[in-house]
């Protein structure tokens, strides 16, 4: 999967079925190429410099499912 597919999903938390937002980055571990955590924009890109929502950083093993559409995540709010 190439990273502007994996920004172009919906982040999903199941334990509130609501929208987090899409991934803007990832972090991954140098050695192994792993991805450690996805990072989730905490508001629009349009107007950053007026944003106050700071980033949602989800830890790889919070992920549960990744599909066609949308990454399905579990992490308490």
């Amino acid at each position: 999967m190439l990273f502007s597919e994996l920004k172009c999903k919906d982040v999903i938390n199941i334990r509130d079925c609501k929208k987090l937002g899409n991934v803007c980055d990832v972090e991954f571990d140098e050695c192994s190429g792993c991805i450690c955590k996805i990072i989730i924009s905490g508001g629009s890109r349009v107007l950053s410099f007026l944003r106050c929502d700071p980033d949602i950083v989800i830890p790889y093993k919070d992920i549960r499912q990744i599909g066609p559409d949308i990454i399905l995540v579990d992490i308490k709010c």
